[in-house]
């Protein structure tokens, strides 16, 4: 495997911003060998200084996850409590918010707010309508049956920041599919409150519950419940390096939706696509993360130089440029390739959580790219409008994962139970099939439990 190269700020371009790195197609192949599948996140050294400091001792943020975990695990609310007091500076007490705080967070939203949102819930909810299904399968006696876990909790990142997006888009194909409970688990503002917009957009999304408490210690509360907060049977919800670390960990004693990484965008462009677009689009990425992947596959070398023209200005304008330059340093290219079919072969190899395909050429390859989790097809479809009200869900596979999984969905929050029913008829020959095989196994009990259906002497 090749080491996750640390972010290293891009040098400033002509125009002041950073530069889009140009990389052939040999450098970029070496550049992502090794690293399409999960791998944590090494610390900075600020975040492995203040983990040493907590526990006394160098520590790993695995190894300080699965003690955190523990001690939830064991202690329950008091746990809880501790951690967030020590991680986040606050005393979360009481844990859940009320419920009136959910609707009054609504009632006393500005009115273009409540009607972006409420735009969003609408789409996103009849988009995830047509994934619902619960149709029996098969006959009577030999079937499937669907049906909701019993609950769920959705993690939303928070603390200084606030994602209503996140709430939408977790909790609305939760309760297509019929989740009885949905509850929201999310960190809360240095002064102990959680962000009006997103106790908004849970009081919009029919949330059952929120409780202020973030971070691996939240994961755990979920995975095997507290006093306060009870166990559920799916947690789904993108978060930081421990909350990615506590999902992994908590694995089989509650299901989960996938392990999330940095934020990826790949572009296929032609060399008709708007260099202007691309760049606003690659920029986009970039601000969420020092290391999120921002790609453009063209093979124009023209619009390769105008999109690098266009980048750097962007860039260098953006509000978060500094993080974006980091980002642009390790994560970012333009690629020249011989042609577009070699694009969908890069990116289907690379299987990007985002995948765009931009001007007249790139734009009918789309039945070609198998394997992105999201696909976003000319001009007027930016990645930025699939994050809060296209619809499709932006809880997405990152680091490779798309090639084996997809957006969160409904079924992410259903099970399926088989049926077996039969009569003496249809037994009898499948029952003498079975005790050959389990005889043959050596399993005699098996063999007996079937033949104490025959009848005497039979």
């Amino acid at each position: 495997a090749v080491d996750t190269p640390k972010p290293a700020a891009a040098a400033p371009g002509p125009a002041g911003g950073p530069v889009l790195p140009h990389l052939s197609v040999a450098a970029w192949e070496a550049r992502v060998a090794g690293r399409r599948r999960f791998q944590a996140p090494e610390l900075d050294p600020g975040s492995a200084e203040r983990l040493a400091a907590l526990f006394g001792r160098p520590v790993t943020a695995a190894a300080a996850v699965a003690a955190i975990l523990d001690e939830v695990r064991q202690e329950g609310d008091p746990a809880l409590v501790r951690w967030t007091s020590r991680l986040d500076g606050v005393d979360p007490r009481p844990l859940r918010v009320p419920a009136a705080a959910l609707s009054a967070a609504w009632q006393g939203l500005e009115a273009d707010l409540q009607q972006a949102l409420t735009l969003a819930h609408q789409r996103i909810t009849d988009f995830h309508t047509l994934q619902r299904d619960a149709r029996w399968r098969g006959s009577a006696d030999l079937g499937l049956r669907p049906g909701p876990v019993e609950r769920a909790g959705l993690y939303v990142p928070g603390g200084r920041a606030a994602y209503p997006s996140t709430v939408l888009m977790t909790a609305a194909p939760a309760r297509v599919a019929g989740v009885p409970e949905v509850v929201v688990v999310t960190p809360p503002r240095p002064d102990g409150t959680v962000a009006p917009t997103v106790l908004a957009a849970a009081h919009l999304a029919g949330v059952t519950a929120v409780y202020r408490v973030g971070g691996a210690q939240a994961i755990a509360a979920l995975a095997y419940g507290t006093a306060s907060i009870p166990a559920v049977d799916v947690i789904a919800g993108p978060g930081n390096i421990f909350v990615t670390l506590a999902k992994q960990q908590v694995v089989g004693a509650v299901g989960i939706d996938g392990l999330a990484g940095p934020s990826e965008v790949l572009v296929i462009a032609g060399g008709d696509a708007d260099p202007d677009h691309v760049a606003a689009d690659l920029v986009s990425q970039l601000e969420h993360d020092p290391l999120a992947w921002a790609v453009c596959l063209t093979d124009d070398p023209a619009f390769a130089a105008a999109l690098r023209a266009r980048f750097t200005r962007r860039a260098g304008e953006a509000a978060r440029s500094g993080i974006i330059a980091a980002a642009a340093g390790a994560q970012a290219a333009v690629v020249v390739v011989r042609d577009l079919a070699a694009a969908v072969a890069l990116a289907n190899a690379f299987a990007p959580e985002h995948l765009s395909l931009q001007g007249r050429t790139a734009e009918p390859l789309a039945e070609a790219c198998r394997t992105a989790g999201a696909l976003f097809i000319g001009p007027y479809a930016p990645v930025s409008l699939g994050d809060y009200t296209a619809g499709p869900n932006h809880t997405l596979p990152t680091g490779g994962a798309a090639r084996f999984h997809g957006p969160l969905a409904v079924d992410d929050f259903v099970r399926w139970t088989s049926v077996v029913r039969m009569d003496e008829t249809t037994y009898r020959p499948l029952a003498e099939a079975a005790i050959i095989l389990a005889t043959s196994e050596g399993l005699e009990g098996h063999a007996a439990a079937l033949r104490a259906r025959f009848p005497p002497g039979g």
